[in-house]
């Protein structure tokens, strides 16, 4: 059999399940660490509940993945995972998911890898949301989901810190009201709503378009040119006005865009 036709017989099974993502859908794509607990805990011991330095390894993945071939308009970090929002026009790769799911997930667990000076791995899913108020649900989700992770972690972390064990911490936590949570810590000298913005909200990164005084080194001209860069924000607002949040940077792509 000739290669080409051996070529043809074979690509059909590697590409009959392609799904490729429709026309207008926004897309979402969410990175989780793989295997994060034991690595943060026993291979790479990071501070409980939070170290700079993890959440430093996740933003700088998070900003290499804005920087990686994607039109991507905002990435959101919190704990071990990435979220990153595509413009709705985005068509790299015909809009595959499977390109989209492998690459990513390659990228994300390269670059952290990198940075880390050992081997880590994320994997990549993508959400299909057919409108902007679920991709504006689709982050608030994300940002509740950070405040919560962070009372569980601070009030789990505090007393371990204090003596109980594992089963002691879990046991002294479990069934408690968010309002009962806030009231443990305060027992225990911690106030939540003291805590730095990042651990309980995430941190989010977008394109901020600014001017730049220029000079022409041959004509010696003076212009202003027109310059992208990422912007990391580590106080991000919450609930509803996290919400509002989010639908600017969409609405403001949309005016660009137009």
């Amino acid at each position: 059999m000739k290669f080409d036709d051996l070529d043809k017989k074979m690509r059909v099974y590697e590409t009959a399940t392609d799904y490729c993502v429709p026309p207008g859908v926004y897309m979402v794509a969410r990175l989780d660490g793989r295997s994060f607990t034991r690595l943060t805990k026993e291979l790479y011991p990071f501070e409980a509940p939070f170290d700079e330095r993890f959440r430093d390894l996740m933003v700088n993945t998070a900003e290499g993945l804005l920087n990686c071939g994607f039109q991507v308009l905002y990435a959101y970090t919190e704990s071990d995972e990435i979220s990153l929002l595509f413009d709705p026009e985005e068509q790299l790769f015909g809009r595959k998911l499977r390109k989209y799911n492998s690459t990513l997930a390659g990228e994300a667990s390269a670059q952290f890898s990198l940075l880390l000076g050992g081997v880590a791995t994320l994997d990549c899913r993508i959400s299909q949301l057919p409108n902007i108020e679920l991709v504006v649900d689709y982050f608030r989700w994300r940002n509740e989901d950070a405040a919560r992770n962070a009372l569980n972690a601070y009030c789990y972390w505090t007393l371990r810190k204090r003596g109980p064990n594992k089963l002691a911490a879990t046991d002294r936590t479990f069934g408690l009201s968010d309002a009962r949570k806030n009231d443990l810590l305060l027992e225990l000298g911690v106030n939540f709503n003291d805590l730095p913005n990042w651990q309980k909200r995430g941190v989010g990164l977008y394109w901020n378009d600014y001017d730049k005084p220029t000079r022409n080194p041959i004509t010696g001209d003076e212009f202003v040119s027109r310059r992208r860069e990422v912007r990391k924000n580590f106080e991000l607002p919450m609930k509803d006005q996290y919400s509002r949040f989010v639908l600017k940077l969409l609405t403001q792509n949309e005016v660009v865009r137009n």
